[in-house]
């Protein structure tokens, strides 16, 4: 099994900045893409923003130029580093990991942390 643990959410005011970050741990062999998606109060869940193991990035326009998503390889890890926050980006945050367990599994399974909540006020 595969658990990803977030952190770093809390009450900040507008145009402040928080830095979340989610670690993987148990049966990994390999991880591809890591992801940060969002879901607010009577909204679905959206994306924020993916890197793959090569770091390429992909960013919700919403997020764009303020967001930054970023991953440590050899721990596991993935960060967003959110700034200019806006009463708008109020929502519990998820990591997502798409996790290879062995050398003798060729596919990969999606992972989801428990959310950590993000509160801006205005």
């Amino acid at each position: 099994q595969v658990q990803l643990v977030e952190s770093g959410g809390g009450l900040v005011q507008a145009g402040g900045s928080l830095r979340l970050s989610c670690a993987a741990s148990g049966s990994i062999f390999e991880i591809n893409t890591m992801g940060w998606y969002r879901q607010a109060p009577g909204k679905q869940r959206e994306l924020v923003a993916t890197i793959t193991s090569g770091r390429s990035t992909d960013y919700a326009d919403s997020v764009k130029g303020r967001f930054t998503i970023s991953r440590d390889n050899a721990k596991n890890t993935v960060y967003l580093q959110m700034n200019s926050l806006q009463p708008e980006d109020t929502a519990v945050y998820y990591c997502n990991a798409d996790v290879r367990s062995s050398r003798w599994y060729t596919t990969y399974a999606r992972y989801w942390g428990q959310g950590t909540q993000v509160t801006v006020s205005s």
